[in-house]
């Protein structure tokens, strides 16, 4: 049953906590499961939150921390002591999130918290896991998996998977291995059980098997477990050495990571920003485009200000300046937001630039020539100005096809030249149009009018 989490229960968490009231809180929130107490956290000031971590035993707190927002996870290891840290946290998680706990950590802190970790082979691994990038499958891989040599017999393994096992918290796949630690392949469970116990592993493994390398970055990892529908997958060094794996709640989480961010650089936010974060951090990230859009606006009063007598002879064009305007910024952003989505599929150059831009083209021209007519029609009955409807229909036929080229274009360069597409959507495109798009109109306009 899914635990409802109301005002009134934050509330009395608070108060609880204030009171220092342990017996309470604890009996409050022994049914929550870890995800249910980090979302609480989120609306608990530093204090709050230090205070119910402190109460919590190892797993339950490790496996709180590991679903807070990273921000918010970074203020509170601020707060706490190494050996807690070491002991009580780090202790009870996978290498993987691990590393990233100690990865928060300042430069001093982490060397505190490493020497308090008891377990020398798992700081040794965590140590090993910081030498890699974050974004690549080093970065993000866990130490713990379930392997056996291919030179061992199905009774033997047995006996060494059981062993192995204590330290592995999901089993996905069992990792057939030779003498010098290369990946040979996989073994099934089935296999396995299956097969007659003085059997050699090198005559029941599969040797088919999707692997990466260390230096693989995440968004491929993510394409390689999708298309093959893979829980897990194994990392393997330049030598093909088995170095650890990735499993498919990591991915998950790295895939909703980067929505979260192209959604923030859609709506024009620069960097990676929560709602629990501080009033400048917010205000940074919003500022660069914001500002972006600032001087979009002046070149548009300028173009505006270019074009002052033409509209005081012929103040109807006025009318239809932010139709136009309108219509580029959202044309622009719908071309745009359908190749980033291209893009960000894994789909390899989904098509050539020449095959795409072909293609937007006639989806282009066939959308323009409904608006135009469109707006033709309706100028035509209501105004009866022919300079007029013909000079709207026109600039808004020319307007849409440029638009949906720009919005297509842009964001094809930004990846060839290896810059996050999703920037070419949002403000860039929405100024850049309503600007481009102006001058088009005002500039046909005055064919049209004959005004100098």
């Amino acid at each position: 049953m899914q635990f409802e989490i109301t005002r009134e229960y934050v509330e009395q968490l608070k108060k609880l906590i204030e009171d220092k009231n342990t017996k309470e809180v604890e009996t409050l929130m022994e049914p929550l499961h870890p995800a249910d107490i980090a979302e609480i956290m989120e609306g608990l000031n530093i204090d709050q939150a230090r205070y119910i971590i402190l109460l919590l035993d190892g797993e339950t707190a490790s496996d709180v921390l590991v679903e807070i927002p990273e921000n918010d996870r970074k203020r509170l290891l601020k707060e706490l002591p190494p050996d807690f840290i070491a002991s009580k946290l780090i202790e009870f998680m996978d290498s993987d999130d691990a590393a990233d706990v100690v990865a928060d950590l300042d430069e001093d802190r982490k060397k505190e918290v490493l020497n308090e970790i008891e377990d020398f082979e798992q700081a040794g691994d965590i140590v090993d896991l910081l030498e890699y990038e974050e974004d690549t499958a080093g970065g993000i891989m866990a130490k713990e998996l379930v392997k056996v040599n291919e030179n061992w017999t199905v009774a033997t393994c047995l006996k060494e998977i059981s062993r192995q096992a204590e330290e592995v918290g999901e089993i996905y796949y069992i990792y057939v291995i030779d003498d010098t630690e290369k990946l040979k392949g996989v073994l099934s469970l089935k296999k396995l059980i299956t097969t007659n116990t003085n059997t050699k592993i090198s005559n029941v493994y599969n040797a088919e098997i999707k692997m990466v390398n260390t230096n693989v970055r995440k968004e491929e990892i993510a394409e390689i477990m999708d298309k093959y529908n893979l829980v897990a997958i194994p990392v393997v060094d330049e030598i093909g050495r088995l170095k650890g794996r990735i499993t498919f709640d990591d991915v998950i989480d790295f895939i909703r990571e980067e929505a979260e961010k192209d959604y923030q650089m859609v709506s024009g936010l620069t960097g990676d920003v929560e709602p629990g974060d501080k009033v400048f951090t917010l205000m940074r990230a919003r500022l660069p485009w914001l500002l972006i859009g600032l001087f979009g606006g002046v070149l548009g009063s300028l173009v505006l200000g270019s074009h002052e007598n033409q509209l005081s002879k012929a103040t109807e064009l006025a009318f239809f300046i932010p139709l136009i305007a309108a219509t580029a910024g959202n044309v622009g952003v719908q071309s745009s937001a359908i190749v980033v989505q291209s893009i960000a599929s894994g789909v390899k150059e989904f098509e050539t630039i020449g095959k795409r831009l072909l293609k937007e083209l006639m989806v282009a021209m066939a959308t323009a020539t409904i608006f135009a007519v469109l707006i033709f029609a309706y100028n035509f009955f209501s105004s009866g100005n022919m300079d007029l409807t013909f000079s709207v229909s026109i600039s808004l036929f020319i307007v849409i096809i440029f638009a949906s080229i720009f919005g297509t274009v842009v964001p094809l360069f930004l990846n060839r030249v290896k810059i996050d597409p999703a920037l070419a959507t949002g403000p860039f495109i929405t100024t850049s149009n309503d600007i481009i798009g102006l001058s088009i109109y005002l500039l046909i306009a005055r064919m049209f009018f004959g005004i100098l």
